[in-house]
């Protein structure tokens, strides 16, 4: 059952069903039907002058009222003392008074049931600790009351509707690109470059220092606005991490979102912080954050509107490989030099596409790519020319690079180019170089959607940029793999977790190795056979048993790094070796000062393990917390010269298969991974899954700071022998050292860092027998789910799928991947999917038999449900018990009532909800619910 959908601008039914209510508390913002200017004033060149004078000559169809304590009217308009004498509710304020007087503005405001309002005045968090006072009491006083953008901001201009709440010199063009920018000057500098440029927006938000509204709330509105087509962000600080993640995870599917951020260096992050009052996080951290949530981020203002400008009007590259067709070889050359050091890779040319352009080009053409097509061409052969290399198969995209020479047309071959302008996935980009003589043909391509660049290696570069963010939001479409299925066993969590426990009692914040492969152990990483002995004799004792040649290594509950302080001693041959290693082991120890001694014993002991035979790579796989984002998950090539290759990819927790996969992608040993120079591959499949593995010790393992394998073995071949009780190292995979660091006794449960993307709710799953004695499984949905919500869609009548979307939906449409990929990779944080799962006891196949979802409404404490239960097994309870579940989760989420729409013919569901509690109430052919959690 689900609340009747806004049908959006392309009459797709949005996957996700969440309905974009009237109330979303930023609808005052962007349309007021009433406007306070508090501080508007006459005097020439002052901010409140500016401000009111904007909003009164862009009639955006509400009122405006000044507020001023000493003059009764300000540019010809009735003004008023104070808010509350205004004589109809203020669906806006905008504050541009001195920022000592704001904290009791604001107060009033509340008081006189303002909805919002924009805190232009300067003065904050950026002052020092007195404006970081007045922001905490202006926090205090809005939260939950009074929505705010600001303060320290230019303001909010809605170029559609005509609303001008800023003090910039001119409104914008309307257009169909949102504009964020966290610095008010960079936003009137670009406001100036659009009106050159003929650029248009939908939107343009100066957010300031962000004390209420941020990124998040920006994206969500912005991503429900028909007007806004792409969103654009100049980001100085990120905020809250959280919010902005899962709005960009959700809206980034439909509308492109291009960042520039500035602090990529240590002086410009020191700069920004100066200037927003906010520190900058790590940049690679950041880059990690971006390429998880489909983010696209550029490093120039022109790349910023170069990208807004194709992926509005081209498709989304497949590959890397560009055609390039050029009637010069110059440009040709410099397009190629940007494409190959950015990532990007020339096609290679099919054999038939040779062929053809062999038959129909003059014999000295270029013979590959780039097709160098003379510079005699004109636009019958250029044309001739595209239509053949648009069809090759190689290819992933098309240049077209064209230089004004006495042969050439350029505006003819422009108009011969819009024939290609919709090439089905493949982008076609055009350089048209020179100067007024390419003016008209490039106004033809621009006006068919063919974005044209004043250089090729420009083109090249933008070519680039979209490979990439194609690939960073094919990681959010493609489908994992599924881990647990593939595990010998579910992780230990209270084993790992008896470990880590019974080293806080101790006092300690280092595990020994042998206590950290305990605890990977238990999350089925498998490792190195490894004994303790804690003697000559018990050392000997162990290298016997295990079988020669041994290592030894320091056992120490205080030295973390063996190898600096002589800690490790290789191939071992025979007890002798074994016990003079054993004595330069101790010495060494016992020489070393480590911070973390604590009064303790450096020396414990030894560890005896195999000597493994390193037949394959030295990887690296660890996690550590970041200031703004908690724990980051870390991969690359490993042993002792970690540091100084510094190969490595960082990522977010959590990981599945997918996400794994793309974050080996991004190291130089990936290559090596995949086979070189006639060695055979490592296992990446198996990889994947242990990397999955590890992010989910990091995610449940709360407690730990700080973990490190390293060195991971990777091989081509098994690995043998794997410690007792851990997986097998079959697939080629092995830790041979590890490394894991608590938090000290200073740091409380509270004070432990979130994680910036939700987990999965494992605490919402569990067993359940319907009443015919049917034993399923109820859990939350999860990204591999997409293969068994395709079965489940094939089981769903005509009838079943109307009454869940209130109109008929084909059965290609309902499992097209895309679709399915929003229904099953959730942001657990924005809604929560439960489905009734069963495995067949004979054959071990499962199957989703009923799904029920919980969506949460943008800025509200609601939520609608929506349930499907398949045909054949309808009248079991499982509609009921699943909603039963998901007003549970309500709850548990502190919403305050969910609701949902129910068509009349479906009885059975009104009978379900008003078991569950819910009141109905009948509008015209259907039934609203509704239930108060706040009653309960």
């Amino acid at each position: 059952m689900k609340l009747k959908p806004t049908a959006p601008a392309d009459g797709a039914d949005r996957a996700q069903d969440v309905l974009h209510f009237e109330r979303d508390s930023l609808r005052a913002i962007f349309a007021p039907k009433s406007v306070a200017v508090i501080g508007a004033t006459e005097k020439e060149g002052a901010v409140g002058r500016t401000v009111l004078w904007n909003l009164i000559s862009n009639p955006f169809g509400g009122a405006v009222y000044p507020i001023n304590k000493r003059h009764k009217q300000v540019l010809g308009i009735k003004a008023y003392t104070h808010v509350a004498g205004v004589p109809e509710p203020i669906d806006l304020a905008v504050i541009v008074t001195p920022a000592a007087t704001v904290p009791g503005i604001v107060s009033e405001c509340v008081a006189a049931g303002v909805k919002s309002a924009i805190i232009i005045s300067a003065g904050f968090k950026e002052a020092g600790a007195a404006g970081i006072e007045l922001e905490r009491q202006i926090a205090e006083t809005a939260r939950g009351k009074l929505r705010l953008i600001g303060p320290n901001c230019l303001g909010v201009m809605r170029p559609v509707t005509h609303l001008n709440a800023t003090f910039a010199s001119a409104m914008a063009r309307p257009g169909t690109v949102g504009f964020i920018s966290q610095s008010g000057a960079l936003l009137t500098a670009v406001l100036d470059w659009s009106f050159r440029e003929n650029v248009g927006f939908s939107a343009c938000v100066s957010v300031g220092s962000m004390l209420d509204v941020d990124w998040g709330d920006l994206i969500n509105f912005l991503g429900d606005d028909p007007h806004t087509h792409s969103i654009m962000i100049y980001m100085e600080s990120i905020g809250d991490a959280r919010s902005f993640i899962s709005a960009a995870r959700e809206v980034a599917l439909t509308k492109p979102i291009i960042v520039i951020k500035a602090g990529r260096t240590a002086a410009a992050a020191k700069a920004a912080a100066s200037h927003t009052g906010a520190l900058a996080g790590s940049d690679d951290v950041l880059d990690a954050v971006f390429r998880r949530c489909g983010v696209l981020r550029v490093n120039s203002i022109s790349d910023l509107f170069h990208m807004a400008e194709v992926l509005a009007k081209q498709p989304r590259p497949s590959g890397p490989r560009l055609t390039i067709v050029t009637n010069a070889g110059g440009p040709g050359v410099l397009a190629t030099d940007t494409l190959i050091a950015l990532g990007g890779e020339l096609a290679e040319l099919s054999e038939p596409t040779m062929q053809a352009l062999d038959r129909m080009l003059p014999s000295h053409w270029s013979h590959g790519n780039p097709i160098d097509i003379l510079g005699d061409a004109d636009p019958e052969r250029y044309a001739q020319v595209l239509e053949i290399a648009s069809k090759d198969p190689n290819s992933d995209g098309l240049l077209v690079v064209l230089t004004p020479q006495a042969m050439t047309d350029p505006t003819e071959t422009a108009r011969r180019l819009t024939a290609f302008a919709v090439t089905r996935g493949k982008p076609v980009l055009a350089s048209w170089m020179g100067g007024k003589d390419v003016v008209a043909g490039e106004a033809i391509l621009n006006q068919a959607n063919i974005p044209t660049f004043g250089y090729p290696d420009t083109a090249a570069r933008t070519f680039t940029l979209m490979v990439r963010y194609a690939y960073n939001l094919r990681g959010l479409y493609e489908t994992p793999m599924l881990v647990e299925a593939e595990m010998e066993a579910a992780p230990d969590r209270a084993r790992a977790g008896q470990v880590i426990l019974d080293a806080r009692k101790a006092g300690r914040t280092l595990l020994t190795e042998f206590e950290s492969k305990q605890v990977l152990a238990a999350y089925g990483i498998p490792t190195v056979q490894t004994r303790v002995a804690g003697s000559e004799g018990e050392a000997v004792k162990c290298a016997a048993a295990i079988g020669y040649p041994v290592v030894l290594k320091l056992h120490s509950q205080t030295i973390t790094h063996k190898t600096d302080v002589g800690g490790v001693q290789l191939n071992l041959a025979d007890a002798d070796a074994v016990r003079r290693a054993y004595r330069a082991i101790e010495s060494a120890a016992k020489a070393a000062r480590q911070p973390r001694a604590r009064g303790t014993k450096h020396f414990l002991g030894v560890t005896v393990q195999p000597m493994v035979k390193l037949d394959g790579y030295e990887l690296i796989v660890g996690s550590s917390i970041d200031a703004q984002f908690g724990p980051v998950l870390l991969f690359g090539a490993g042993g002792q010269l970690v540091e100084v290759f510094r190969d490595r990819a960082l990522a977010l927790p959590p990981l599945n298969t997918t996400l794994a996969r793309r974050m080996m992608e991004q190291t130089t040993i990936y290559k090596a991974l995949k086979g070189v120079r006639g060695r055979a591959p490592v296992d990446l499949d198996a990889l994947a899954r242990l990397l999955v593995r590890f992010s989910q010790l990091v995610v449940e393992q709360r407690w730990i700071e700080e973990i490190d394998i390293n060195p991971l073995l990777a091989a081509p071949s098994p690995i043998a022998p794997p410690a007792d009780g851990a997986q097998s190292g079959a697939a080629g995979l092995i830790a041979l050292d590890a490394r894991i660091v608590l938090y000290g006794p200073d740091v409380g449960e509270d004070r432990l860092p979130r994680l910036v993307i939700r987990p999965y709710p494992a605490q919402y799953a569990s067993e359940w027998t319907s009443k015919a004695g049917m034993s399923v499984t109820i859990r939350p949905i999860r990204p591999e789910d997409e293969p068994l919500m395709v079965q489940f869609h094939a089981t769903l009548s005509e009838q079943s799928v109307y009454m869940r979307y209130f109109h008929y939906i084909q059965y290609n449409r309902r499992v097209a991947h895309d679709r399915l990929t929003r229904l099953c990779f959730i942001d657990y944080e924005r809604e929560m999917a439960l489905v009734v799962e069963r495995k067949d006891p004979k054959t071990g196949e499962r199957a989703i038999l009923a799904i029920g979802r919980l969506s949460k409404l943008h800025q509200t404490a609601e939520a609608e449900f929506a349930i499907l239960v398949s045909d054949a097994f309808q009248g079991h309870g499982f509609g009921g018990e699943l909603l039963r579940r998901l007003v549970q989760i309500g709850r548990d989420e502190k919403l305050q009532r969910i609701v949902a729409t129910i068509l009349s013919d479906n009885v059975s569901m009104q009978r379900v909800s008003r078991k569950i509690g819910f009141k109905l109430k009948r509008v015209e052919s259907e039934f609203h619910a509704e239930l108060d959690l706040s009653e309960s």
